[in-house]
């Protein structure tokens, strides 16, 4: 990746100078808190700046002594805490005493600070990734160097750029000196697989020209890390000679034979409902609500139907190349903790904005590189009822999961069907979701082999199941059967998939269009797929 300037913080200051030309005052090192509800917060309840944290006392005394006389630095606001807010924000530190002889005010060891992003949710601003802490310690990455931790860690940041302003033009990017010059730095092709992506820092403005003419299309601040287009964005969806009812119906018998080809199992049912650990959701949440505004209509021409894309308009964030790894790496442990296998990185798609009327086909994803897999709700509103995922387990009954903001679902998504053929129902609705995926480490022939010893056992025969609750209800244990061990998110239906055609029956029972009669409630035997294909 590109650096644009000297890593040291010194040098850095001096290129920032114009963003902040008075000197850091006392005012500035007047925050003092006890709660994180005295953080400043938007009016929808999100870190309206970035924030350096750190404990009150001998830390706070080296904080100002360091940043006296400096500029502010850009889009920072800092926080001595103590009482609650130390005890949320440094939980697992042995913070030093606040009134301790042993440490001076110019002595950097031993304090902690952190600093969290913009966007941080109220609920969860306290939750910060590991690389945004600093101890101070011989053993942290930038041991007494509290300059270089600030810098690199709180002020550099990601930004990747699009072009959807020209197909036969690249785009000219400049970035902008702080003697307001126009320095190259280089350019961009269209679409979204010609994404742009390096570090800079906060504060740094590039122009960007259009490659014929020269004119200046935008100038961009770096407020925090950022994925945005350039342009008027993808046009409309090409539908001339698409039979989008014929494809529905063929992708379905697809879909279903694909499912079985995959032998190899991980766990008894095929997925399971988690919840991310807060600081990942904090991460992930603050960057979708810092860039959704620079959303993008999805590139979908002359792709399949897996979302009724035709219909509706999807909505993509995409996410730069260095987050995407962290939240990957932290994303995997919880997968193999859930498989119990050796994993490696294959996949990671999203953020994705799915709107009102948006639906999604049953299927299944790539045997090689999609064993195990992740869905992690970041966002959603303005729904007049739940969107569950409908993933059928091993047995190929239909379970409908409900998910709220910072809910995973772990499933085998190359081998259990999975979709949301119920359409997302509320007057502007949007549902946001982010999909990772991995596979046994070094073997893209995973899905062709014998369970290993130790693998749980699928879970097919679950006796008689019955209808005991709401059957409008997801979740919440509506269905009762023999066997508890299939949970409590059996749907209310109790649909099982018998093959490809009893998936185009399900697609059009809840189609808001059909006016077929609706599947029936009933009770129903827990052995799974088999019989004819069309019985429900």
């Amino acid at each position: 990746m590109a650096i644009l300037h000297p890593k040291r913080a010194a040098v850095l200051a001096a290129c920032l100078a114009r963003a902040a030309a008075a000197a850091v005052d006392d005012d500035f090192f007047g925050n003092s808190i006890s709660s994180t509800s005295q953080l400043p917060y938007d009016e929808n309840g999100k870190l309206s700046s970035h924030v350096l944290i750190y404990p009150a006392g001998n830390c706070a005394e080296y904080v100002r002594n360091h940043f006296g006389g400096r500029p502010n630095p850009f889009g920072f606001e800092f926080f001595a805490v103590e009482g609650e807010a130390s005890d949320k924000f440094f939980s697992e530190a042995e913070l030093p005493d606040p009134e301790s002889e042993q440490q001076q005010p110019e002595d950097i060891d031993g304090c902690h600070l952190a600093c969290q992003e913009i966007g941080a949710d109220r609920s969860i601003s306290h939750a910060i990734m590991p690389q945004r802490h600093y101890d101070g310690s011989q053993d942290s990455d930038y041991p007494d160097d509290f300059e270089r931790f600030f810098a690199e860690r709180c002020q550099k940041t990601e930004v990747g750029f699009m072009n959807y302003h020209s197909r036969t033009h690249p785009i000219r990017l400049y970035w902008i000196s702080p003697e307001g010059e126009e320095r190259p730095h280089g350019e961009i092709k269209y679409a979204e697989r010609n994404t742009k992506c390096f570090e800079s820092y906060l504060g740094h403005t590039f122009r960007f020209r259009d490659g014929e003419t020269n004119e200046i299309l935008a100038d961009h601040v770096v407020e925090f890390v950022t994925m945005r287009g350039i342009g008027a964005g993808v046009g409309p969806y090409d539908t001339q000679g698409r039979d989008f009812d014929d494809e529905i119906r063929r992708t379905h018998s697809q879909e279903w034979n694909r499912h079985d080809r995959v032998t190899r199992t991980f766990s008894s049912l095929g997925f399971r409902k988690g919840r991310l650990p807060d600081d990942v959701f904090s991460s992930m949440g603050a960057f979708y609500y810092n860039n959704r505004n620079f959303r993008e209509k999805e590139e979908w021409t002359g792709k399949g139907v897996f979302i009724n894309w035709w219909e509706v308009d999807v909505y993509f964030v995409q996410i730069p190349w260095g987050l995407k790894g962290r939240w990957q790496a932290r994303l995997m442990e919880l997968v193999e903790a859930w498989t119990g296998v050796e994993l490696e990185q294959t996949d990671m798609y999203g953020l994705r904005r799915y709107e009102e009327g948006a639906r999604l086909l049953t299927h299944v994803d790539r045997e090689s590189t999609h064993a195990a897999s992740l869905i992690v709700n970041i966002a959603q509103g303005n729904l007049s009822k739940p969107w569950p995922v409908e993933v059928y387990d091993h047995g190929n009954r239909l379970h409908e999961v409900p998910m709220t903001p910072g809910d995973v679902v772990y499933y085998e998504s190359a081998r259990c069907l999975h979709g949301r053929n119920r359409p997302l129902e509320g007057p502007g609705a949007y549902y946001v979701n982010l999909f990772t995926h991995y596979r046994p480490v070094g073997d893209p022939r995973w899905f062709a082999r014998p369970n290993p010893e130790g693998t749980p056992e699928p879970l097919v025969d679950v006796g008689e199941c019955r209808l005991v609750g709401n059957g409008e209800e997801f979740g919440n244990g509506a269905v009762e059967c023999d066997d508890p061990a299939v949970g409590p998110n059996l749907s209310p239906t109790l649909f099982s998939g018998r093959g490809g055609d009893s998936l185009q029956t399900w697609w059009e029972e809840v189609s808001p269009e059909e006016k077929k009669k609706k599947i029936t409630p009933a009770v129903s035997g827990g052995g799974g797929g088999g019989g004819d294909d069309d019985e429900l």
